[in-house]
């Protein structure tokens, strides 16, 4: 039998957490998967707004963790606790790295080293998978089966983008080896 929680609001913050985290992923994996969604200007204006929306989706996702330890009186001392909440925890992590790096005196000071440091985002997708999985088994909310859905279909086409982006580079690599050999 599945349960229903009666408190939605730890539900709901994190549902629109998750909501603005795939708004950030959107623009690249448009551009790559989806060409043609570069003619209406969606990637662009959501590029223009990426570090916005990822930083409200942190504090979305802080205030979902916050209610969440208050009410379920977690002890982060306890060496179980870490193995209970690994993936909130470790995603949570990268998310305030990410937030605390989203603005330009970081991109200035970090220089190339800000643009790997954020492609953690590429391991939260994967950790936040599980957790929502792991978290909302047996205890599913009206909300569960759009955000399950969701972070599959992005990981999906995350990791369509990424098949892609390999096939490009070995195209060009392949193509270089060529004018190289008829040079």
């Amino acid at each position: 039998m599945i349960a229903i929680d009666p408190s939605p609001l730890p539900n709901i913050l994190g549902f629109v957490a998750l909501a603005c985290y795939i708004l950030t992923l959107l623009p690249t994996i448009l551009r790559i998967v989806f060409p043609e969604t570069k003619e209406t200007g969606i990637p662009q204006w959501l590029l223009k707004r990426r570090r916005l929306i990822g930083v409200f989706g942190f504090f979305l996702a802080l205030t979902h963790g916050f209610i969440l330890v208050q009410k379920r009186d977690i002890d982060f001392f306890d060496p179980k606790t870490f193995l209970i909440y690994f993936q909130g925890i470790s995603t949570f992590t990268i998310f305030t790295i990410l937030a605390i790096t989203s603005n330009n005196w970081s991109v200035k000071k970090l220089k190339k080293n800000w643009k790997q440091l954020h492609k953690l985002t590429y391991l939260a997708i994967f950790l936040l998978t599980w957790h929502i999985w792991d978290k909302m088994s047996g205890h599913w909310t009206y909300l569960t089966p759009i955000a399950i859905m969701s972070i599959t279909a992005i990981m999906a086409l995350f990791l369509i983008r990424f098949w892609i982006e390999r096939q490009n580079q070995q195209q060009k690599k392949m193509n270089t080896t060529k004018e190289v050999v008829r040079g």
